[in-house]
Formats: structure tokens, C-alpha cells, sequence
């Protein structure tokens, strides 16, 4: 990766540079630099996450950004394990704090994850040849990303419950500092958009004991739609 002279101030010429870390996904790189930890990440999805941290400050608890010139994202290490390393409790603490990110008001959120938008994005992906099918969960095995593309136009439902949405909300998306509250991370998804967006990935998560600990921890709804569930976790597979 090259770095301008201001970020190569900040990461010491020696650092250690890995992907070998607890959630390691996409370009995110974990680096070591004396004795300090950063997470460095570049291209689009680096400056979405940008704007999106930026918009999330003093809403929700997120990484420090340390430094940004496009299309590199330093971030502060939080230095606290994921919920995907503490199951115990695991439904709870997603709950209490997915609840917290979705009460936040839609009409102070600029970034769209409505629907519509969130079709095109995968029907872009799938025709770019973006998606693995060998990837999907094993009730989607099979089916090509066409099919599944075709059927996410038809069936879509007709309204939406738009609250601001995470987009990838999983256990090893929310660290869990030993006080204070939960750190969200990993948010270039994130937008108005349909709750279910993010209900149908922590169902996809959670073992049927967690997920009734998640319901009971996050409310805000009285009965789930489990038709819509499993709409968005389909959609996942294309995003």
C-alpha cells in the first residue's frame, strides 16, 4: 500500500502489516507500529466507512478516525474483542445496541439503503461477476446470483420499516470494550433502510436461544415478519 509522507509519519517504516486478525474481512489490515495499533483500509468501501464514521460521531460509539486522504482510512485500534469472541450474552448486547442505532432519527442520516438502491448495488455486483455462489448459505446452494437477482425484483415487499440500517450487522461487528459501552465498526453499508436489512443477518447469526435473547434486549417490534426475514438474508448473498 503506499502511503503519503503524512500517513507514513503516523506508521513507522518498520511496521508490521497483517490480515491475520479476529474479523479480518476485505482490505482491512491490521498494523503494528511500535507499540501502537492501527487498522488501515482503502478504495470506495474505505471512503463510505469515512463519511459514515464521521456521520456517527457522538451518535453511536465507533473507531477513532486517526487519518484520512483518499483512498486510505487509518483507524484507532479499540483494543476490545468482538461479541463473535463472547458468546455469552451475545443476543443481549446485540439487541441493546442494535436498538440504539436504529432509534437514531432517518431524516438526519444522508446515506440511502433504501431498497431500490440496494437492488441496483446487486444487480451491478452480479453482472460485474462479483458474486460467489459456492458462498451462499446452504438453504441458497444452486441457485445462481441471476436467479436470485430476478427473484429479489419480484418479491421485494411493498413497504419498508426504514430506521438507520447497519448493513453487515454480525457479532464480529460490535466490539465489546471491558467498560463503556459497545463499539460498532465496519459500517460502509450503513443508510436508511428497511430494519430487516439488519434483523435478517443477526437471525442468520444467532442460535434460537441468542435470538430470543436479541428479541427481548431490542424490542421495538411487536411481532417478526419472518417472510421478510428471509428476503433480506437473500439479498445478503449479493451484496
Amino acid at each position: 500500500m503506499r502511503l503519503s509522507d503524512h500517513l507514513s509519519s503516523l506508521i513507522a517504516p518498520g511496521a508490521t502489516w497483517s490480515t491475520d486478525h479476529e474479523g479480518a474481512s476485505g482490505t482491512a489490515q491490521r498494523v503494528t507500529s511500535g507499540s501502537t495499533v492501527f487498522y488501515v483500509k482503502q478504495g470506495p468501501l474505505a471512503r463510505a466507512e469515512h463519511l459514515r464514521l464521521r456521520w456517527l460521531r457522538g451518535r453511536v460509539p465507533v473507531p477513532e478516525v486517526v487519518a484520512y486522504e483518499d483512498p486510505v482510512l487509518v483507524l484507532a485500534d479499540v483494543a476490545a474483542p468482538s461479541l463473535e469472541a463472547a458468546p455469552a450474552g451475545m443476543g443481549a448486547v446485540l439487541g441493546r445496541t442494535l436498538r440504539k442505532l436504529h432509534a437514531l432519527p432517518v431524516a438526519e442520516c444522508p446515506f440511502d439503503g433504501r431498497l431500490p438502491a440496494v437492488l441496483e448495488r446487486a444487480a451491478a455486483n452480479v453482472r460485474d461477476g462479483l458474486v460467489d455462489p459456492d458462498d451462499f448459505d446452504d438453504d441458497h446452494l444452486g441457485l445462481s446470483p441471476e436467479t436470485i437477482c430476478d427473484r429479489l425484483v419480484a418479491t421485494g415487499p411493498r413497504e419498508e420499516d426504514l430506521v438507520v440500517a447497519h448493513g453487515d450487522y454480525t457479532p464480529s461487528n460490535v466490539l465489546v470494550p471491558a467498560s463503556g459501552e459497545p463499539v460498532v465498526i465496519d459500517v460502509p453499508a450503513l443508510g436508511v433502510a428497511d430494519r430487516y436489512r439488519d434483523l435478517a443477518i443477526v437471525r442468520r447469526e444467532l442460535s434460537e436461544a441468542a435470538w430470543e435473547e436479541f428479541l427481548a434486549a431490542y424490542g421495538l417490534v411487536d411481532r417478526i415478519d419472518e417472510e421478510r426475514l428471509s428476503y433480506y438474508r437473500l439479498l445478503d448473498e449479493l451484496l
